[in-house]
């Protein structure tokens, strides 16, 4: 999870004593001090009794949704506002983006389950607009949506909180009824426990137990909702000590990947910038809008899978890798390294990483055991957000040989063997031996200091000598300045296992096809990098002045059924691949292809293109390209 610096606040207190009286707060216009103790817990009393929701039930369901924050009305990576998650897709079309990319999902259909905010807005009397922004509204918005939900089931408003169970599944805006359940009973799971939590605004909200409260589970039938065969969780290796324990709905999309034909490409290694238990947490948590498949604990003992691997989390900051990704979050820092990254957190990771390589045939290539590191999002303006985890620290060549990978063992047994033999145009791996590389770096926390470690890495430089300018990512540097040795300024370095063309040879230092530009590494006798004879080199097809440069290989905009919104496959314009650069691909072409979840309304949709992709190792990072526009 490690990023640049910048995180998300939440609204404040939202002046609930002023808009007790409903419609008196305009939206935007209440500043936290204005707010009264409880103020929150006050406006959902009223707004339970207003439309006859059971107090319990109105805040049971917005602590599955939200934990009780507004979050400055700010929309969930699904599309939800508010602490009711009133969704309205449609609205966030300033933020191009798909489920776990960013603020919101904007698929911009039709469907009823993405416009719950118009719904509710229309019943309460208020402007769409006023619900995403003012939370208090928003609770009302919420009661009179569950309130029309629980006439349309069982035809009367019941005090008992049981009784409301089906209008609870239903607001789920579930498509199956396992996913509609996990919600509900998430929901009176906390009505019979109780709760309490402090809000970021300071507020403490409390829920007390209702160990009495029986929910009619029977109701769930009521909604014909479809049946999944159900995932046999927790999905681990026998060696494993693991549990399941699900993350929020909201922070993942319920999938039959397999069964739609969606292959797993890639395990995705994070780390999560924190310990286990706040990892397993912030998963859980519905406003983070993220989540991962799996968390492990840094002294190996504990596993912990949050989402089925059928199904798609929100990992890796860029929805396409997500689709063909399974990813996993370790316990520790980034910057830290081997404080956190121990031998028995290496096995643990390995055991798992092999089980899952081998249920889906992932090839055990660093094209496809990757790093959150290696994916760029799919979009220029976020590449500088990108993590950079797990970082310099974790070592490559000792994961790769635990878990069984050709490069990761051979690497490891010549490690530090002079090679004299490196050629222009020939494809080498990046190896050189973890423990006899150690590398500066600047780290900024906020206070900056250098520090000089085992490193899985080489600095790439604009020239062959040591104190050439690092290259230059101009999506990290639009202006074309070198890049610094910050440790997340992650644009000239090239990581362990990673192959590239071999552009050029001078003295002790080689130059490879490196972002688009000639990058050398020092690499005296060729001691950091190792031959790779059966990497597939791809180059721009002839006649062709160069190859576009993409991140995700979705379908073209025609080729999406109508009143399905295509995803963007957007052109990194900053990034060259001319003719004369050639850049290692994975040995299989993939082909274009977008996904979208059921919903009550509509099945679940498989989007395919008729054009295909190779997957390139282009700098730290993996890029995308037409298949078309080049040759092997």
């Amino acid at each position: 999870m490690a990023r640049r610096q910048g995180k998300r606040r939440s609204l404040g207190a939202a002046g609930a004593a002023v808009a007790l009286v409903w419609g008196c707060a305009a939206a935007g216009s209440v500043r936290p001090a204005e707010a009264a103790p409880g103020g929150f817990e006050m406006a959902a009393e009223r707004a339970a009794a207003e439309f006859g929701v059971p107090k319990e039930v109105l805040l049971g369901v917005s602590h599955e949704s939200s934990w009780w924050e507004g979050n400055h009305g700010r929309p969930s990576t699904k599309g939800g506002y508010g602490p009711m998650h009133l969704t309205d897709t449609t609205s966030g079309k300033t933020y191009p983006h798909r489920p776990g990319e960013g603020p919101v999902d904007t698929t911009g259909t039709d469907d009823p389950s993405e416009h719950t905010l118009r719904a509710a807005a229309a019943m309460i009397g208020v402007t769409p607009r006023t619900l995403r922004t003012d939370e208090l509204q928003n609770l009302r918005g919420g009661a009179a949506l569950l309130a029309s939900y629980q006439r349309q089931i069982t035809r009367e408003i019941s005090p008992d909180p049981g009784s409301w169970y089906g209008a609870v599944a239903r607001y789920s805006q579930a498509a199956d009824t396992a996913t509609a359940a996990r919600f509900a009973d998430g929901v009176y799971t906390v009505i019979r426990d109780g709760g309490r939590r402090v809000r970021e605004d300071g507020q403490t909200v409390s829920l007390p137990k209702r160990p009495d409260v029986r929910p009619s589970t029977s109701q769930l039938a009521s909604l014909r909702l479809r049946t999944l065969p159900a995932a046999e969780v927790p999905e681990c290796p026998a060696e494993l000590n693991c549990r399941f324990v699900p993350a929020a709905t909201s922070n993942y999309q319920v999938a039959t990947r397999s069964a739609q034909g969606i292959d797993v490409d890639f395990i995705v290694i994070h780390d999560l910038e924190g310990s286990y238990d706040g990892g397993v947490s912030w998963f859980r948590n519905p406003s983070s809008g993220v989540s991962a498949h799996y968390v492990l604990k840094a002294d190996g003992t504990e596993a912990t899978q949050m989402v089925a691997t059928k199904d798609i989390a929100f990992h890796a900051g860029n929805y396409w890798f997500n689709l063909h990704g399974v990813g996993i979050e370790l316990e520790g820092y980034a910057a830290q390294g081997a404080t956190w990254f121990t031998p028995a957190q290496y096995r643990a990771t390995a055991a798992l990483v092999r089980y899952l390589a081998g249920r889906f045939d992932v090839p055990l290539d660093r094209k496809h055991i990757i790093g959150h590191d290696n994916v760029l999002p799919p979009r220029p303006a976020r590449a500088p957000d990108a993590h950079w985890d797990p970082g310099p620290y974790w070592d490559w060549e000792k994961f790769m040989a635990l878990i069984g990978a050709g490069a990761g063992a051979g690497a490891q047994s010549d490690a530090g063997v002079a090679r004299e033999n490196t050629r222009i145009g020939q494809a080498v791996m990046i190896a050189p031996e973890f423990g006899a590389n150690p590398q500066t770096v600047t780290v900024c926390d906020p206070e900056c200091r250098t520090q000089k470690q085992p490193s899985n890495f080489l600095h790439v430089r604009t020239a062959p000598r040591a104190d050439a300018p690092l290259v230059s990512d101009r999506a990290l540097h639009p202006d074309g300045e070198a890049s610094t040795d910050r440790i997340d300024d992650w644009g000239a370095t090239a990581m362990w296992g990673q192959e590239f063309v071999v552009a050029d040879v001078s003295g002790d230092w080689t130059a490879l096809w490196f972002g688009g530009q000639k990058g050398w590494i020092h690499n005296p006798a060729g001691i950091h990098t190792r031959p790779a004879p059966d990497a597939r080199i791809v180059r721009p097809a002839s006649g062709a002045d160069s190859v576009s440069v993409y991140t995700t290989a979705y379908p073209r905009a025609a080729e999406y059924p109508e009143g399905l919104t295509a995803s963007a496959q957007t052109r990194f314009d900053m990034y060259a691949f001319p003719q004369g650069q050639a850049y290692v691909a994975a040995h299989t072409p993939v082909g274009a292809d977008d996904f979208f979840p059921a919903t009550p309304s509509r099945p679940e949709t498989v989007v395919t293109g008729d054009q295909t992709y190779d997957v390139i190792q282009y700098s730290r990072r993996l890029a995308t390209v037409n298949h078309a526009e080049t040759r092997s």
